[in-house]
C-alpha cells in the first residue's frame, strides 16, 4: 500500500504541464474504482465460473419473459460488441447455462435461452453479490443513489437512454 494517493500526485504532475486537472483527476478515479469493482465483483462469481458480464447476461435472460432473446438484442441491452455477446453466450453454452434456439419468426435470427441450471446459478450467484454488497458497502443508501445521479448525466450524454 502506498503511503500517497497517486492519483493526486498524477493530478499533481498533469497540472504543471496542462489544463484539466478536475476532469482528469475524475476520470481517472473512475477508472481506477471500475478495475477495483469489477475485480471484487469477478472474485464473487469466479467460484460459480462466471465473470461479471457472464452474469450479467444470464440475469438479462432471467429477465425477459421468455427466458430467451435474440443475441442482438442481448448486445444492445448489455451495451457490448456483437462479438463480445457471442463469445459471452458461447461460455455460458459450453457451462450448459445457455441454449442456442433458432428464431421461430425470423430464421436468420439466434436466440439464447437461460436453461434451469442457469436460472438456478442466477439465484446463487446474486445472493452472493447481494451479500457483498456488490463491493460498495463502504457507502449507505443515500449515498449509493447520490452516485448513480451524479454518472446518470455521463449515460445520457453517450446516449444510453
Amino acid at each position: 500500500m502506498l503511503d500517497f494517493d497517486p492519483i493526486d500526485e498524477a493530478a499533481r504532475q498533469w497540472g504543471l504541464r496542462w489544463e484539466g486537472v478536475p476532469q482528469m483527476h475524475a476520470v481517472t478515479s473512475l477508472m481506477r474504482v471500475h478495475q477495483l469493482v469489477l475485480a471484487r465483483l469477478d472474485a464473487i462469481l469466479k467460484p460459480h465460473g462466471l465473470t461479471f458480464p457472464r452474469y450479467e447476461a444470464l440475469v438479462l435472460l432471467t429477465f425477459s419473459s421468455a427466458g430467451s432473446l435474440p443475441l442482438g438484442k442481448m448486445g444492445e441491452r448489455l451495451q457490448v460488441h456483437p462479438t463480445s455477446i457471442t463469445s459471452i453466450i458461447d461460455r455460458l453454452e459450453r457451462a450448459g447455462l445457455v441454449e442456442r434456439r433458432r428464431h421461430p419468426v425470423d430464421g436468420r435470427a439466434v436466440l439464447a435461452a437461460i436453461t434451469e441450471q442457469g436460472r438456478a446459478l442466477v439465484e446463487v450467484a446474486t445472493a452472493d453479490l447481494v451479500s457483498a454488497e456488490f463491493g460498495l458497502g463502504m457507502f449507505d443508501e443515500e449515498r449509493l443513489q447520490q452516485l448513480s445521479e451524479l454518472l446518470r448525466p455521463v449515460r445520457q450524454a453517450a446516449g444510453d437512454f
